[in-house]
């Protein structure tokens, strides 16, 4: 005899949805990683992050690499806080994030395994906004 979907418990009712369970998995890699990474651009601690900067990136911006690199790391922090609060929105976001990441590393002329990697988040990051719910607009919350 099955329990009625509206008894089940929510651990159930997320059991029993693998499209739940895959937004669940993926907003929190979104989420946890750009976080992490970000504030890993002011620590240095995982590597010297200034190696992935494309050197036509200091001749446009006028700031030494390493301070590019703590704007990029209080970006990716943005990012992975509006990816908590707002999955939809913050996906895109770090889509078209990872999307510049693979421009300036294939402008770099080298890294190309990283770029590819980074490809790879880009599609999840895009499966992650198709994934998550849609606001309900007005129109359809009144009716």
């Amino acid at each position: 005899m099955k329990a009625s979907p509206a008894l089940a418990t929510p651990a159930q009712q997320l059991k029993a949805d693998p499209h739940r369970q895959a937004f669940l998995l993926l907003r929190t890699v979104f989420t946890v990683a750009p976080i992490l990474f970000g504030l890993d651009k002011f620590t240095n601690l995982l590597t010297d992050w200034t190696m992935y900067l494309a050197p036509v990136a200091t001749s446009v911006v006028p700031l030494p690499a390493q301070s590019i690199m703590y704007v990029v790391g209080g970006v990716e922090i943005l990012a992975g806080v509006l990816v908590a609060l707002r999955p939809r929105l913050g996906s895109a976001v770090v889509a078209v994030w990872l999307l510049g990441i693979i421009i300036n590393l294939i402008v770099l002329g080298s890294f190309y395994d990283v770029a590819l990697r980074d490809f790879g988040l880009l599609v999840a990051a895009l499966a992650l906004n198709r994934l998550s719910p849609r606001k309900a607009s007005k129109a359809t919350a009144t009716v």
